[in-house]
């Protein structure tokens, strides 16, 4: 049997197992609280490794192992950075994100949190955070999309449009059919095929060269600066650009979310245990897959040509063909969590943020359930379409995704969970000044400019929400609900 024969049935198990996952959460979807937050009834490992697969994408797979293959442990700033800002982010923002969604009037979206929580009469802040949620997440999974794509014509020599429609189809089915329940068992499966394949690819790969020694001396001799985590073309403001990563992890919606589903607050800390320790396995897994990879290729080929195919090339070699399809399927399963998890937190900015809130049509539980199916489909359509081509603009509007994310919903999550003087004029302050920062910054280069766009965006959202704040006054019913929601989180 070829090994493509094998690599195709692992992928069609793998497309079977998701299907299924979908049609179970699909009895169990009732209500539109079922569909965007799974009832709140999300057990810690679950609520954990959703987060984790949501957040990594092909980048951990590909991405991160390509950068160290290519450039040593230099590179590995940014999964530091991403590690102790996940950290934080599961300490300071799960639990009271858990608790006081449920006291803002039992919110179900980071946009309806905020606009609750600060008793905003005209709903800019629903407006805002609406608006951009559903216009970047859609650039986001059409990102995806074109990942999709691009995997099953590099893998199976498959028509882009043909592999990107089947990626997009079977991830839309499952999201549409089974929502929040779907995706984030999705996800927990595929965050554990991610993690094992990265852990197994350099254990098997150290046995395949001998040993530790020989895998250490094998690396020294490409190059001797391999390991060193500063070097002649680092400087503090990279370094410091590279931590900053982790400050993105506060404003991601399709993350944070995650919190808000929680069984209870209490539980948050074992959902950071398990997250934390997944993300350690899999970027300590990930940066040893390059290393396997640069003493496996010095010896056996030469370098690769392609260094971000360090772990496909490393399933191959290494592994029995039905194995490495299933190594394949741990980078569909990375590029799909992502997707289903954006689709559905747009499709709930679109439902719930902009057409229930702001038009006023107060429908039936299971009509919005049906008019957030239509909009999974229809924002689906749309990033399908903007991935017809491969459009390098979408992929350079992404790189600013994280950041303008961060920068924009960062600074006011935190301030909304820890300061009851914020108000809903300094919010959407803060927030569009955070946005504009970004794209300003993003676009200048040289000197201070070079560090990275979400840095200054942070601070700027943080500095002019407190400002603005500072100057009105709160509604008294927010300091009344941040009293009971510290209240309930000491119980």
């Amino acid at each position: 049997m070829a090994d493509t024969t094998y690599q195709a049935i692992a992928m069609i198990i793998y497309f079977v197992l998701m299907i299924a996952v979908g049609l179970w959460a699909y009895g169990r979807t009732n209500d539109m609280d079922d569909y965007m937050l799974g009832g709140r009834d999300l057990n810690p490992a679950v609520a954990a490794l959703s987060a984790g697969a949501s957040d990594m994408s092909g980048w951990l797979l590909m991405g991160l192992p390509g950068a160290l293959y290519a450039s040593g442990l230099v590179e590995s700033w940014i999964a530091i950075g991403l590690t102790i800002g996940a950290w934080l982010n599961w300490k300071y923002v799960a639990p009271r994100l858990r608790t006081y969604t449920e006291v803002a009037n039992n919110s179900i979206t980071i946009p309806s949190f905020l606009d609750n929580r600060l008793h905003d009469s005209h709903h800019l802040l629903r407006w805002a955070s609406g608006i951009i949620i559903m216009v970047f997440f859609t650039f986001y999974v059409s990102s995806g999309m074109v990942a999709g794509g691009t995997f099953f014509e590099a893998s199976f020599n498959m028509d882009y449009h043909l592999g990107m429609v089947l990626v997009a189809g079977i991830t839309v089915l499952y999201t549409l059919v089974g929502g929040f329940l779907a995706v984030s068992y999705t996800d927990f499966i595929q965050g554990l095929m991610m993690v094992m394949a990265l852990v197994a690819v350099p254990v098997v790969g150290i046995f395949y060269l001998g040993g530790w020694g020989n895998m250490v001396n094998e690396v020294s001799a490409v190059d001797p600066h391999f390991w060193a985590m500063v070097g002649p073309t680092t400087s503090i403001i990279g370094i410091i650009s590279a931590i900053a990563w982790g400050l993105g992890y506060f404003g991601q919606p399709h993350i944070i979310v995650r919190f808000m589903a929680i069984r209870s607050a209490k539980e948050a800390r074992m959902g950071r245990r398990i997250g934390i320790g997944w993300m350690i396995f899999a970027v300590v897994g990930a940066a040893f897959t390059a290393i396997v990879g640069v003493a496996v290729y010095h010896r056996e080929e030469g370098k690769l040509p392609d260094g971000e195919a360090v772990f496909i090339t490393l399933g191959q070699l290494l592994f029995h063909p039905l194995i490495a399809g299933f190594m394949l399927a741990a980078i569909l399963a990375a590029i799909m969590s992502t997707i289903s998890s954006q689709l559905l937190v747009t499709a709930s900015a679109l439902v719930e943020d902009l057409y229930k809130a702001v038009l006023h049509h107060d429908l039936a539980s299971n009509q919005m359930v049906i008019l957030s199916r239509s909009a999974v489909m229809l924002v689906a359509v749309v990033a399908a379409a903007m991935a017809w081509e491969k459009n390098a603009t979408i992929l350079v509007l992404v790189a600013f995704a994280w950041a303008g994310f961060g920068a924009s919903f960062g600074p006011t999550i935190i301030l909304s969970l820890y300061w009851r003087r914020l108000t809903a004029t300094g919010a959407v302050a803060g927030m569009v000044t955070g946005a504009v920062v970004v794209m300003i910054w993003g676009h200048i280069s040289g000197g201070i400019f070079d560090l990275y766009e979400i840095v200054p965006g942070f601070i700027a959202n943080a500095l002019v929400a407190w400002g603005v704040s500072s100057i009105g006054k709160p509604d008294e019913r927010v300091s009344q609900e941040f009293d009971k929601a510290i209240a309930e989180l000491a119980h």
